[in-house]
C-alpha cells in the first residue's frame, strides 16, 4: 500500500515533468534535463521521465548520456516503445546504425500500425544497406590513392556565361576572396575550377604543418581565436564586420568544426580556406570532430557538398581534412584544441606534436580525446556524455598545464548560452562562435582576443543575424532530419 509520502513524491514528480516539458518547449534543455533529474529522483520508476530526459540530452548532443536515459526508461518497462525510440535516435546520430536499426525494429515489433514507426525503420535499414555496400566496395586504406593527386585544375574550363569571382593564374589575393565573399552572401556558387585550386592550394600548405603548431604572436600584436561556426556563414561575416577581416595583421585561429549543421559549410571551407591560401599566416585552422567522414555523412556537408560541387569533391575534402592540424599553442602560453584533455596524466606537447593525424579520427587515444573530450565540474575523469572521449576535471586541466609550462586552456566543442565559458578556477575557455546554433539555441557566439605579450583573454560577444531561408541540416540524411 502506498504511504502519503509516497503519494506526494509522484504526484509532485509529475509537477517537475511537465515544467520540464515547457523548458524543452522553450529550448531550455539544460533545465529541462535538471527537472526531470529531479523529477527522477522522486519517483525513478516512471519510464517517461528517464525517455523524456534523454530526449533533452539528444538535443543537446549529450548521446552517451541519451542512450544511458533510454536504457534505463527499457529497464523501467520494457514494453515503452518510446525508449527504443530515443535511443535507436542517440545511435543514428552517433553513427551506429546497426545498433540503431535493432531498436527501431523493437518499435516496430511493439507498435506495428505506427506509419512514423515504419518510416524511421525503413531509413535505417537504407542506411545499414548502404554502408554494408560501401564496406564491401571500399579499398583498403594501404591501397588508397590520393584524390587531389588525380585533378589537374588548369584543364577545367571556365565557360564564358559565367560572371562570379575568378582567380587570375596562380594567387589567390585579397581582391579574389572579397567578391568570392559577396557571391556567397547572394547565394551565388564558386566555379569548380576555382574551388578546386582553392583546396588543393590549401592541402599542400596543411601537409607541410605539425601536428601541433606553435603560433608566434609579437609583442603589441594580437590574434583572435573563434570556436565552432558550423556552417552558419553569415555569422562568419558578421564576425569579419565586428572583427576585421583576417591578415598578417590581423590574424585568427579557427578550432575546428568549420562545417555540418548549418547550410552554407561549402561558403564556409572555401572562405576559410581562400584566406589560408591568401596568407597563411593570416588564419590557422584546427580540427574539430566534425571535420571527418563518419560526422559529414550524417550532419549534412557531404550532401552539401554534392548539390553545390560534386561527388569528387567530397573525396577530397574528407582527404584535405585529415591533414589538419589538431592543436595549436601560442606564444608558449596558451594551449588550443577543439574538444579537451586526456584520459591519462603527463602527455607532453612533443606527445601532441608525434600524432600520426593523416587519417580518419579513431574511437580512442589522444587523437580522439584532443577532438572529442569535454570539462567537467567535478575533479578527476569520468564518461563522456556524448559517448566518445571523456569528461575531465579542473585538477586534469591544471596538472596538464604544469607539466607543460602552459598558463590556459582554450577549447571549443560545445554550445554556451553567453558565447563562452570560464571553467577549471579561470584555466579553461569555451568559446564557441555559432550564435542562436542550428537556429534554435538561443545562444550568443563570442571569440576571444589576445594581445602579446601580456595574453589575457579579451572576450567579445555577438548575436546571430539573419540568413536565407534555408534551414539548418537542409542537406543532412533524411532519418537524421526527421529527429530534429
Amino acid at each position: 500500500m502506498e504511504t502519503k509520502n509516497e503519494n506526494s513524491d509522484v504526484s509532485r514528480a509529475e509537477e517537475l515533468k511537465n515544467q520540464a516539458n515547457e523548458a524543452f518547449k522553450g529550448h531550455k534543455y539544460s533545465s529541462a534535463i535538471d527537472l526531470y533529474t529531479k523529477a527522477i529522483e522522486l519517483n525513478s520508476n516512471n519510464a517517461v521521465y528517464w525517455a523524456n530526459r534523454a530526449f533533452a540530452h539528444t538535443k543537446l548532443e549529450e548521446y552517451g548520456s541519451a542512450i544511458q536515459d533510454a536504457s534505463k526508461a527499457i529497464e523501467v518497462d520494457s514494453r515503452y516503445s518510446k525508449g527504443y525510440y530515443r535511443r535507436g535516435a542517440a545511435y543514428l546520430a552517433m553513427g551506429k546504425f546497426k545498433d540503431a536499426l535493432k531498436d527501431f525494429q523493437q518499435v516496430k515489433r511493439l507498435s506495428p500500425n505506427d506509419p512514423d514507426a515504419t518510416r524511421k525503420l525503413r531509413e535505417c535499414e537504407k542506411a545499414v544497406m548502404k554502408i554494408k555496400f560501401e564496406e564491401a566496395i571500399s579499398v583498403p586504406v594501404s591501397e588508397r590513392r590520393s584524390v587531389a593527386e588525380s585533378i589537374d585544375f588548369h584543364t577545367i574550363e571556365v565557360e564564358p556565361q559565367y560572371s562570379g569571382a575568378r582567380i587570375e593564374g596562380e594567387e589567390v589575393t585579397l581582391d579574389f576572396v572579397k567578391t568570392m565573399m559577396e557571391d556567397f552572401k547572394n547565394q551565388k556558387t564558386l566555379h569548380k575550377r576555382y574551388a578546386y585550386q582553392i583546396v588543393l592550394q590549401t592541402r599542400q600548405i596543411l601537409l607541410a604543418l605539425p601536428s601541433l603548431v606553435d603560433i608566434p604572436v609579437p609583442n603589441g600584436k594580437h590574434i583572435t581565436v573563434c570556436g565552432d561556426v558550423h556552417g552558419q556563414f553569415y555569422d562568419l561575416l558578421n564576425i569579419f564586420e565586428l572583427n576585421g577581416l583576417p591578415s598578417e595583421e590581423n590574424p585568427y585561429l579557427f578550432n575546428g568544426d568549420f562545417v555540418d549543421r548549418g547550410s552554407f559549410s561549402v561558403e564556409i571551407i572555401l572562405t576559410l580556406f581562400a584566406f589560408k591560401c591568401m596568407c597563411p599566416s593570416s588564419i590557422y585552422l584546427a580540427r574539430g570532430n566534425h571535420e571527418s567522414k563518419s560526422m559529414n555523412k550524417i550532419y549534412g556537408f557531404e550532401g552539401e557538398v554534392r548539390s553545390k560541387l560534386s561527388e569528387k569533391f567530397v573525396d577530397l575534402f574528407a582527404e584535405v581534412f585529415c591533414y589538419l592540424p589538431l592543436a595549436h599553442v601560442i606564444n608558449g602560453k596558451v594551449f588550443v584544441v577543439h574538444g579537451g584533455l586526456f584520459s591519462v596524466d603527463g602527455v607532453k606537447l612533443s606527445d601532441i606534436r608525434a600524432i600520426d593525424r593523416f587519417c580518419e579520427p579513431p574511437e580512442e587515444g589522444l587523437m580522439c580525446e584532443l577532438l572529442w573530450s569535454d570539462p567537467q565540474p567535478l575533479p578527476g575523469r569520468g564518461p563522456s556524455k556524448r559517448g566518445v572521449g571523456l569528461s575531465f576535471g579542473g585538477d586534469v586541466t591544471k596538472r596538464f598545464l604544469e607539466d607543460n609550462n602552459l598558463d590556459l586552456l582554450v577549447r571549443s566543442h560545445e554550445v554556451k548560452d553567453e558565447g563562452y565559458e570560464v571553467e577549471h578556477d579561470g584555466k579553461l575557455i569555451t568559446v564557441f562562435s555559432a550564435p542562436n546554433y542550428c537556429d534554435q539555441m538561443g545562444n550568443k557566439g563570442a571569440f576571444i582576443r589576445f594581445e602579446a605579450p601580456d595574453m589575457k583573454p579579451n572576450i567579445v560577444t555577438f548575436s546571430a543575424v539573419p540568413h536565407p531561408d534555408v534551414k539548418p541540416m537542409a542537406y543532412a540524411n533524411n532519418f537524421l532530419r526527421m529527429f530534429n
